[in-house]
């Protein structure tokens, strides 16, 4: 899909991986429509950045949360807009255990909840509702950002960034990828981006990750086959390759993790046999 002239919604882009994004996509000619709920000062640069740039974009205060300003959103996109070409569905709330501790901690109460809401009902609101606005366009691409906290939980070294909840709300994720995309085909692909350890998120550009000893930093990136976290410009690499270049491509996960669920685990020598 040619990018230029289209529109779309980036949500969490006041800053890391969203903002990263929005940024790539605006310099490609698509008009946005950004979202943001917290982190007000990013939130202020980002929305001050794309009110002064051509293009038009939309910047909006949003709690995804809440069915009622979601719904409002995608009457706002309608009237701007008239359709959608792509969203990047790019909201999360994780309580790392190194920063939170235990759910049963006073302060955390609640922190479940908030995780299941943000990481996995909110990304649902916002394709029920956009979605008839990506039917509208002749052509539409959604991109959900997952991560492999579905798929490891709070096990090994990354037991300390991926608590139960944050790792129980990925695993849906996958689920809504395929559905959603058997309810878009054929004009509206669904496919999924599945995180590692990224720079801005769980990495070294987050909070959990300085609270971590060298010994622990160690044992995350000894057990990445790779030997280091991603970046957040390979994420956005990898988000425009499915909006550019994967117009064959639904309902499919793309793994970006530098091979950490394969884990650190080596291929042995070959044996002589005894035959």
């Amino acid at each position: 899909m040619k990018l230029a002239g289209k529109n779309g919604l980036v949500l969490g882009a006041s800053r890391g991986i969203g903002l990263a994004t929005a940024r790539a996509l605006a310099a490609r000619g698509v008009r946005l429509a950004l979202t943001w709920y917290d982190w007000p000062e990013a939130s202020e640069k980002m929305a001050e950045e794309f009110r002064t740039m051509e293009g038009d974009h939309l910047v909006a205060r949003v709690d995804l949360r809440r069915p009622a300003e979601v719904e409002e959103l995608a009457r706002r996109m309608k009237e701007a807009f008239g359709n959608l070409h792509l969203l990047v569905n790019n909201i999360e709330r994780g309580g790392m255990p190194v920063v939170h501790g235990s759910y049963q901690r006073q302060v955390n109460r609640g922190q479940w909840q908030r995780e299941m809401e943000t990481t996995l009902r909110a990304k649902w609101l916002v394709f029920e509702q956009c979605l008839p606005l990506l039917r509208a366009a002749e052509q539409a691409a959604v991109v959900n950002i997952s991560s492999i906290a579905g798929m490891v939980g709070r096990s090994g070294p990354a037991g300390l960034l991926f608590n139960d909840g944050y790792a129980a709300a990925n695993r849906g994720i996958c689920s809504f990828t395929e559905t959603w995309a058997r309810l878009g085909a054929p004009s509206v692909r669904v496919n999924e981006i599945m995180l590692g350890i990224i720079e801005t998120r769980h990495g070294p550009g987050t909070r959990g990750w300085d609270l971590l000893t060298a010994g622990q930093k160690k044992a995350l990136l000894d057990h990445t086959l790779l030997g280091r976290t991603g970046t957040t410009q390979e994420v956005v690499r990898a988000i425009l390759f499915l909006l550019e270049d994967a117009d064959f491509m639904t309902g499919a996960v793309i793994r970006l993790d530098g091979g950490y669920v394969l884990g650190a685990d080596r291929v042995p020598a070959m044996p002589r046999g005894v035959i």
